[in-house]
């Protein structure tokens, strides 16, 4: 807890807080005094100035309880939130900048969790330890001495009482601690089969599984509810047993008290001070006993978030990075000899893949299923580094440059088309914000988007809904290449993103990227399925699991490649093939 809060607090505001808490258990812890002297010295001798003039003193020191009481929740409240704020700021900037490593270490229902929830329950921690965890210590040692001022012999009743309370807190701890931990671990799971209900609703349809996936998050929601209903069960038995020490206390207190009253020994203003100041200590052993069963439960979100911020990035800035020349017009893209294991993975994903590209050529990539092909490209924006051998760029290693450096040079198209909520311009804009109408309009033609976007009044400014929902699949990949394209780069990659066109508006799109001027300085990379997409690359790369059984044009492919060959024959009719 410690350790998450460093340099994430304002040091001043804690201090302010504990200023203000101190100031506030000083004032109460003055009334019950100062009610003891009117009834001893004003109510038994009918003195009414005297009781006028404490009474005011017990108002000014009520008003300085209640002044000094909302500072400190000010405080506390701006201190917690914006422990919480600085806390999602430093989660969301870490992950963000995770490689994709880092990403399958963790999973993606857990890292929304540790943002969000783990995150509240440390803001409520720090509220508390704020306000209760401070208040009541000092209570506690300031009523207990004052108690003892007022009549020692009734103090040896805390020697009963606190041992119970000790005992019954230790009981509630044992038993609420474990399961507070378990709560997180719980909510994980919950978030995970949600999430998935939701990424995968079609599928789940598409083969009539609606009823196993509302079981199987009802075993969830069901395990994480029981746990739910057991921990607050326990908690909430603290309040009635605490109650009913306290009254037992209070008769004790009343008991004894009339005894030492009846012998002489001990005022009634006394009495009754030493019960407000009983009270105190057992509120405030009780609110101890509160924050020891919350923060077991906070240490473990703070576990589990420091865990996200010690996650240490494979990924490497050099110290001196390389920078390349912007308006370069030629450029060089070479694979060395490149292996690379995904982590906990016995064999390599991609071993000894070796080619060079220059500018103007277009290099294809085709394999069966499994066989490395995204794997490949992913190794160009350093999405993950490679094992062994080395990638250039224009001449340097791609280690050596800085990451937004290199990535301001590579615009990537993935698998999946991304589209953000905002606008078309808001999204054409996102590789490149300083593009003009006229750039993105061009864009937009060569991807072949252009006509249904004019056909809607709003034309750029037409609304995308959260995740493009309101686009086709074909749209949608259309839109994501046009953004790729909108942004001026040394390399191009397109990870099978021309899979939802139709043959027609494949090859047009092609033949426009090959038309353009910009293009024609670039290196475009195209991972793809069919063998229309790859037929006139430049160089076609043949991966075959993670290796490399064949790079060469079309036609010499065919020839002598015989994975290349199996690849034509399951795609295209014999007729067509000769």
């Amino acid at each position: 807890m410690l350790k998450i809060a460093k340099n994430r607090i304002s040091y001043v505001a804690v201090l302010g807080a504990v200023l203000f808490m101190t100031i506030q258990v000083i004032a109460t812890l003055n009334l019950p005094s100062l009610t003891s002297d009117i009834v001893n010295n004003g109510v038994a001798k009918g003195d009414i100035g005297y009781i006028w003039k404490v009474g005011l003193e017990m108002a000014g020191f009520s008003l300085i309880s209640i002044l000094a009481a909302v500072c400190n929740v000010f405080l506390a409240a701006r201190t917690s939130q914006k422990l919480g704020q600085n806390l999602r700021s430093d989660v969301y900037r870490k992950v963000i900048n995770f490689s994709k490593d880092e990403y399958d270490q963790i999973e993606t229902s857990s890292l929304i969790t540790r943002t969000t929830n783990d995150v509240v329950q440390i803001q409520n921690v720090a509220i508390i330890m704020l306000r209760m965890m401070l208040m009541a210590p000092i209570m506690l040692i300031g009523a207990s001495f004052l108690a003892y001022t007022k009549d020692h012999q009734l103090t040896t009743i805390f020697l009963v009482v606190l041992p119970i309370m000790i005992i019954f807190v230790g009981l509630l701890l044992y038993f609420s601690v474990p399961l507070f931990r378990a709560m997180q671990t719980k909510t994980d799971k919950i978030n995970r089969i949600f999430r998935e209900g939701l990424t995968g609703v079609r599928v789940i349809r598409a083969f009539r599984q609606d009823q196993f996936e509302q079981d199987r998050f009802e075993d969830a929601n069901r395990d994480y509810t029981d746990n739910a209903i057991k921990v607050n069960t326990i908690v909430a038995l603290a309040f009635p047993v605490m109650t009913l020490i306290m009254s037992g206390t209070n008769v004790a207190i009343v008991w004894f008290g009339a005894k030492l009253i009846g012998a002489q020994s001990m005022q009634v203003g006394n009495l009754i001070a030493f019960m407000s100041y009983a009270m105190q200590i057992l509120m405030s052993f009780m609110m101890l006993s509160m924050v020891f069963v919350f923060i077991p439960r906070a240490q473990a979100s703070a576990k589990r978030i420091q865990t996200v911020l010690a996650l240490k990035s494979t990924m490497k800035q050099p110290e001196h990075p390389v920078v390349l020349d912007p308006k370069a017009t030629q450029h060089d893209l070479k694979f060395d000899h490149v292996e690379y294991r995904y982590r906990q993975a016995e064999l390599p994903a991609l071993s000894d893949i070796d080619f060079e590209a220059h500018s103007g050529q277009t290099v294809a990539i085709i394999g069966g299923t499994g066989s490395g092909k995204t794997t490949l490209v992913s190794l160009i924006p350093r999405f993950y580094d490679v094992d062994k051998g080395e990638i250039e760029l224009d001449g340097h290693n791609i280690n050596d440059f800085s990451m937004k450096d290199l990535r301001d040079q590579v615009s990537f198209v993935p698998q999946k088309a991304t589209l953000f909520t905002g606008t078309i311009r808001d999204n054409m804009k996102y590789g490149n914000p300083d593009a003009t109408d006229d750039q993105i309009w061009h864009a937009l033609e060569i991807a072949r988007a252009k006509d249904f976007v004019e056909e809607d009044p709003a034309g750029l400014d037409l609304q995308v809904e959260q995740g493009g929902d309101n686009f086709s699949g074909g749209q949608k990949q259309r839109l994501a290449i046009a953004r790729s394209l909108v942004k001026q780069a040394a390399v191009y990659v397109f990870d099978d993103s021309f899979s939802a066109l139709d043959f027609k508006t494949d090859a047009d799109l092609r033949a426009a990227l090959r038309a353009d001027q910009h293009i024609q300085q670039s290196i475009t990379v195209i991972v793809a399925q069919r063998i229309a997409t790859v037929a006139d690359a430049d160089l076609i790369l043949v991966l075959d699991n993670g290796k490399l059984v064949g790079k060469g044009t079309h036609d010499e492919l065919r020839a002598n490649n015989k994975v290349y060959q199996e690849i034509i024959h399951s795609q295209l009719r014999e007729e067509d093939d000769k």
